[in-house]
């Protein structure tokens, strides 16, 4: 879906478990506060009340959830993160960054999960109208690494319990869509933590430049 053209724009963080997600979204709110302009940091699923609930579901071990039902749950706090707190905050100027929309969708349920990819196309015209991000940025980690680092962080939830096998096919599905999709740009999130901030950020300029001069 194209959407109008607005002060505000639309990022979103995309990669595997262990990628440096979290991290590298403080760092672009920080460099967007710097300059000025006004920002939301979200996550999926979550991002609202509605959300939450839905994504402790998601990622609670203790429940076998069907790849149907996983996929149907992670559009629905999709639709409603987009309808309560994206489009609207959007539309006031504020620049959103998300960590992970619906790519994730087409890498997790699609690609690590078997789902037609097709399927998952219908779910996202019917639940979201293909609604889609200014820039995506996906940080590409070997899944060795990747659960290495995420291994650190705590308890596994329901995702990081899977095999090996299934991040490969996932961080393979990520590299597919990001060669179908212009907006998304890969990002080695194996460099060094300052060198990932480096090159995201110079993406991210490169968007904010764009956006003042269309504004001029």
């Amino acid at each position: 879906m194209r959407r109008e053209s607005t002060a505000g724009k639309f990022i979103t963080l995309e990669g595997a478990e262990g990628a440096g997600k979290s991290s590298l979204m403080s760092a672009i709110s920080e460099w967007l506060a710097a300059r000025g302009l006004e920002v939301l940091a979200s996550r999926e699923p979550g991002g609202t009340p509605v959300g939450e609930v839905l994504r402790d579901l998601l990622l609670d071990p203790k429940h076998p959830i069907t790849p149907m039902t996983e996929l149907a749950l992670m559009f629905a706090s999709r639709a409603q993160h987009i309808e309560e707190i994206i489009k609207p905050a959007l539309a006031k100027g504020v620049w959103v960054i998300c960590d992970r929309f619906t790519d994730s969708s087409y890498a997790y349920q699609g690609s690590g999960r078997g789902f037609n990819l097709e399927s998952i196309s219908a779910f996202e015209a019917l639940t979201i109208d293909n609604y889609a991000p200014d820039l995506t940025l996906l940080l590409d980690i070997p899944v060795e690494l990747g659960l290495q680092r995420a291994a650190q962080v705590g308890e596994p939830d329901r995702f990081e319990r899977e095999a090996m096998e299934f991040f490969q096919k996932v961080r393979a599905g990520f590299l597919a869509r990001a060669e179908t999709e212009q907006r998304i740009k890969v990002i080695d999130a194996s460099a060094d933590k300052a060198a990932v901030e480096r090159h995201a950020l110079l993406l991210i300029e490169q968007l904010w430049l764009s956006s003042e001069q269309a504004r001029a």
